[in-house]
């Protein structure tokens, strides 16, 4: 039985993933007349991107770290949940990590264009 909290995450997910391959799909307009006020606008640059993306990995990782603790000492919570938080916080955890390698296989690629 799904836990409504954690189905409520799952969903939660699946929205931001939607949001973020419906940007990729839409493209970027590089064109010097598309310049946009990003403050203005409320648009986030990479940087607090990427800084709540790893803040969230983060609370994850706390969140099954807190669990654990909780279920080692004996508290009533379903070692199920404790699994689930586990593998949510490692699954996190690998995707940051295949993204921090994809940046930087890219940022090594553009370097290494001639100019």
């Amino acid at each position: 039985m799904i836990n409504p909290t954690n189905a409520g995450n799952i969903e939660s997910m699946l929205s931001q993933i939607r949001q973020y391959q419906a940007q990729a799909t839409e493209g970027v307009n590089l064109s010097p007349g598309a310049m946009v006020d990003t403050q203005s606008a409320g648009v986030t640059g990479f940087a607090d991107s990427i800084k709540s993306a790893v803040q969230e990995v983060n609370a994850t990782q706390q969140t099954s770290k807190a669990l654990k603790t909780a279920y080692e000492r004996g508290d009533d919570i379903p070692l199920t949940d404790v699994v689930m938080s586990m593998q949510k916080s490692s699954l996190a955890f690998e995707a940051t990590l295949q993204i921090r390698n994809k940046v930087l296989k890219a940022y090594e690629e553009i370097m290494n264009m001639p100019v």
